[in-house]
Formats: C-alpha cells, sequence, structure tokens
C-alpha cells in the first residue's frame, strides 16, 4: 500500500497532536509532508518536523521565524545530530502561511485550525484537488456557500465526531432514502436545567463539563448548545437535507455520536467510545478504516444509554442557528463572530450566562440584509461587523448591570 502523503494544519493542537498520534502508529499508511501553526508553541512543531522529516513547515506569526529556527537547532541537539546531519524544511510563515501549506503537493490536508483563519486554506486545498479532512467548523459555519461552489462530491470528509459518524451511517442508503439526521450532545455543563435555573450561572460551573477536558471557549459552547447549534449548520452544508430534517438529541454517555433516519423507518447509529482518534483515523484513510485507531465499546459489559429530546426553551441556540442558516446572506458568520465576542464577555464576567445566546440573537435581530458572500472578504467584512455589533450590547449591558 503506498502511503498517502499528510498535510497537518494545526499540528500542535488537539485534532493535531492526535493525528500525528495516528500517523506515528501507522508509517506504511501516511507519511506527513507538511505541518502548519500559529507559532505558539514553535518547539513542538519543530519536535514534529525533524520526526518525521517533512519538507515544509508553515507559522501563521511572522515573528516567530527566528525562534522556529533555534528550535530547530535546540531540537537536533536533543536528538544527537550533529551540525549538518539535519535539514530544516522550507519555512512559510505569516497569514498566508497556512493557505500556501494547503497547496502543498499531497493526498489528504487535515485543517485544524481554529477559527475563521482555517477558511482560505480550506478553499485552497479544495481548489487544487486536495481531500480535506475538515475540522475547522468556520469554513462551513461563516464559509458554507464559498465551500459549496469549489467542492467536488466527497472531496470533504469530515472530522467532528457527529459528522463521522454521520457520513459513517449514510453508508447504509442512498441519499433520497434519508429521513433525518440526528446529532447528539453531551447536553454540557447543564443539562436538565430549565431557563430559570440558569439565571446567575457561573463562568466555574459553566466549565465544568461533566464528559469532555476541553478549551473554554468549546466547553461554554457546550454549555450554551452553540456548539451543537454550529454543528447543526455544517451537518447541513456538508450533506445537504434541510434543517427541518435535522434534529438534536441529548445523550449524556457520548457513544452514540450521531445517527440517520432513513424513509423505511430504520436508524442507523456510530457508537464508540469518545476518542476523537477514530474520527481522526477515518478521514485520513477515508473511505478505509485504520485498524486500532482507538478502543472499541466492550460488550462484555452492561451499558445504559439515556437519550433525550433538546429543551429548545432553555437552550434556544440550536433554533437560533437554524433560523441564521435558513436565511443565509452571511447570518451564519454574524452568528459565530458575536457568539465568539460573548463567549470573550462572559469569560471577563462582562455578560451573564443567559446573556451569551440572547446578545448573538439581537445581533442577528439587528443585522443589515448583507448579500450572499462571494469571497472570504464577503465574510470577514460581515463576521467583523457582528464584533462590532456584539461588543456595543455587551457594553450596553455591563453598564446597566
Amino acid at each position: 500500500m503506498t502511503p498517502r502523503d499528510i498535510v497537518i494544519l494545526g499540528s500542535t493542537g488537539s485534532i493535531g497532536t492526535q493525528a500525528i498520534d495516528i500517523v506515528r502508529r501507522n508509517p506504511g499508511r501516511f507519511r506527513v509532508v507538511g505541518l502548519g501553526a500559529g507559532g505558539g508553541n514553535v518547539a513542538a512543531l519543530a519536535a514534529q518536523a525533524l520526526e518525521f522529516g517533512v519538507e515544509v513547515v508553515g507559522v501563521a506569526k511572522s515573528s516567530a521565524v527566528q525562534d522556529l529556527q533555534l528550535a530547530f537547532y535546540a531540537e537536533a541537539s536533543k536528538r544527537g545530530y550533529a551540525t549538518g546531519d539535519f535539514r530544516i524544511p522550507k519555512i512559510l510563515a505569516g497569514p498566508a502561511a497556512m493557505t500556501e501549506l494547503a497547496e502543498w503537493p499531497c493526498d489528504v490536508v487535515l485543517n485544524g485550525v481554529v477559527g475563521s483563519l482555517g477558511l482560505a486554506p480550506t478553499l485552497a486545498a479544495l481548489r487544487r484537488g486536495r481531500t480535506l479532512a475538515l475540522a475547522n467548523k468556520e469554513s462551513l459555519v461563516a464559509g458554507g456557500p464559498l465551500v459549496r461552489k469549489v467542492a467536488k462530491p466527497g472531496q470533504i470528509v469530515p472530522v467532528d465526531s457527529e459528522h463521522s459518524a454521520l457520513a459513517q451511517c449514510l453508508r447504509g442508503g442512498r441519499a433520497d432514502e434519508v429521513s433525518r439526521l440526528v446529532l447528539t450532545a453531551s447536553g454540557g455543563a447543564f443539562r436538565g436545567r430549565r431557563r430559570e435555573e440558569l439565571a446567575g450561572v457561573t463562568l466555574e460551573q459553566a466549565l465544568a463539563h461533566p464528559t469532555w477536558n476541553m478549551g473554554p471557549v468549546v466547553t461554554i459552547n457546550s454549555a450554551t448548545m452553540v456548539n451543537k447549534a454550529l454543528e447543526v449548520i455544517e451537518a447541513h452544508e456538508l450533506f445537504g437535507v434541510g434543517y427541518d430534517r435535522i434534529e438534536v438529541m441529548v445523550h449524556p454517555q457520548s457513544v452514540i455520536h450521531s445517527m440517520v433516519e432513513f424513509v423505511d423507518g430504520s436508524t442507523l447509529a456510530q457508537c464508540s467510545p469518545p476518542d476523537m482518534r477514530l474520527p481522526i483515523a477515518l478521514a485520513l484513510a477515508w473511505p478505509d478504516r485504520v485498524g486500532q485507531a482507538a478502543p472499541p465499546v466492550d460488550w462484555a459489559k452492561a451499558h445504559t444509554w439515556e437519550l433525550s429530546p433538546l429543551d429548545n426553551e432553555a437552550f434556544p441556540a440550536v433554533a437560533l442557528a437554524k433560523a441564521a442558516g435558513e436565511t443565509g446572506r452571511c447570518r451564519p458568520a454574524i452568528y459565530n463572530a458575536a457568539n465568539e465576542e460573548c463567549v470573550g464577555a462572559f469569560v471577563a464576567h462582562r455578560l451573564p450566562f443567559l446573556a451569551i445566546v440572547d446578545t448573538v440573537e439581537r445581533v442577528l435581530t439587528d443585522s443589515p440584509d448583507f448579500e450572499e458572500p462571494g469571497t472570504v472578504e464577503d465574510v470577514l467584512a460581515a463576521e467583523s461587523w457582528a464584533r462590532a455589533r456584539a461588543r456595543e450590547l455587551i457594553a450596553a449591558v455591563a453598564e446597566g448591570a
């Protein structure tokens, strides 16, 4: 089997490091030819690059180039290389570095970049005909119309566990046989609470996720259900299923990752213990599977799995995202950008918990009638407006507190 050449964007982050682990354990199947990161952890990036002998490395922060070069020499010394016994790969730096990496000759680009900076690399990889293993939400949430214009059928393979699960289940029938997509949600820190019980919850409470150990933004998005709302938009863009046929169910055990209901009444579910290495490995090898990518469910033990409908009154984020997606015209990008501002304000104790989604709704209500985006700049302009309006509303809430 000829190894697949892989470029990993966001290689020092959670998705990237787990992808590195998959490659490390499957040297005959994958070969890393390029790595990209923000530049905040040059030591880790240099170690990855020397381990796999990559051709090119990129850092989004131009000022990190000298630090990266020094990190290469330090890592080489640590590994016992004599001067001249190792080759420093080509270094790309600056805001366009990730996009240049996405165009590097390879079979698969894994886009694990965080934020809207991931949209341009997504478009570049697709235009170059690469298979895109996509872990960057903003590519589809903010740039869905742009991605749809350039993506060929089957060119995007999702990395998120929920969308990977849907992709696997959709193998069980034709597109015209699909009745509904059902995304599962852990429920976050406040699962089962009514809206009135969420007034006055603290940052510490919102960060206490019962299942996952994640960064603060994703954890708070899980608590508000915004994370699942964004995944609903992604599912619509990935699979072309209408918002009225995408549902969310709360599943605290996080073992059923999503389900597809077919027109004959059957439902297929993808189940596995919560381990991101499985969907990452599948995305890198798609449509093939990678042996022992992650441990399976232990069927020798008893299991009780719960499923319950989402309380849309307590957690209106999903319904709000569906409405934004149905309207289009940059509304999903506005939703996401406004939410990022509101989460930042909540973390800084300048906005109450319930006001996060309430403020996002107000930003959407106040939004001018943007056109359907035709360029990345159109998306960024809508996001810029949304952030500015969200900051105005946050300031008004803070002044009235």
